[in-house]
C-alpha cells in the first residue's frame, strides 16, 4: 500500500502536501459535524430547509447544501471515516485534484438525485465518498499508473463492498441515486484529469 502511495505521486508524498490534506479534508470534515450538532439541536429542521427536494425549482438549490446534512448522527458517523479517507488519498495529488473530484461527485450526486430520486428529502455526503472512491478506483487506469492502479486494487479490497450501494435493490431508506450520481461523477473527474494522449496521424 505505501509503495502504491509512492508510485501514486511519483517521488512519494512530501510531508507538507500530507499536512495540507489532513488539514483541508479534516477541516471539511469538522465542518459537516459542527453543521449536525447546529442541526440537532434545531431537531433537525434544517433537513427540511436545505435537503435536496427532487424536481422541484428550489431543489436546484439544494444541490449546493444537501451533502452538509445528515439524518442523524450516526448517519455522519458512517460517512466519516471513508470520507477522511478517500479524501485525504485524492489530496495527495494535489489540491486542484481534490477540488475537482469532490466538485464532480457533489454535482453528479446533487443531480441525479434531483432527476431520478425519491419523494423523500435527500440529505448526506454518502454521494460524495462514493465519488472519490470511484475516483480513486479508475484513475491510475486512465492515466495508465501502476501505482495509481495498485492502490485501487487494494482500495477495492478494502472497501469494495460498498458499491452495491448504487444499486436499486438496496434499503429504501438509502439514496442509491446520490450514490449513483456521485460514482458517476468520481468517473468523469477521472477522466478530465487523465494525461491528455497525442494523436496519431492518419
Amino acid at each position: 500500500m505505501l509503495e502504491a502511495l509512492k508510485g501514486d505521486l511519483g517521488a512519494g508524498p512530501t510531508a507538507s502536501r500530507a499536512r495540507q490534506g489532513l488539514l483541508v479534508v479534516g477541516s471539511f470534515v469538522l465542518l459537516l459535524y459542527a453543521i449536525e450538532i447546529i442541526n440537532t439541536l434545531m431537531l433537525h429542521s434544517l433537513n427540511g430547509i436545505f435537503g435536496l427536494r427532487p424536481r422541484t425549482l428550489s431543489g436546484l438549490l439544494d444541490i449546493l447544501t444537501f451533502p452538509l446534512l445528515h439524518a442523524n448522527l450516526a448517519h455522519l458517523l458512517s460517512n466519516t471515516l471513508p470520507l477522511m479517507i478517500f479524501g485525504f488519498l485524492v489530496f495527495l495529488s494535489g489540491l486542484r485534484v481534490f477540488v475537482t473530484a469532490l466538485a464532480s461527485s457533489w454535482l453528479g450526486s446533487g443531480v441525479l438525485v434531483w432527476l431520478i430520486g425519491g419523494f423523500n428529502v435527500t440529505v448526506g455526503a454518502s454521494g460524495l465518498v462514493f465519488g472519490l472512491f470511484a475516483f480513486l478506483l479508475l484513475r491510475g487506469f486512465f492515466n495508465r499508473n501502476w501505482g495509481q492502479i495498485l492502490l485501487s486494487v487494494a482500495l477495492f479490497l478494502a472497501y469494495g463492498g460498498i458499491l452495491f450501494g448504487v444499486l436499486p435493490t438496496v434499503a429504501g431508506y438509502i439514496s442509491w441515486q446520490a450514490h449513483l450520481g456521485g460514482a458517476a461523477g468520481g468517473v468523469l473527474a477521472a477522466l478530465m484529469l487523465s494525461p491528455r494522449r497525442p494523436r496519431q496521424a492518419a
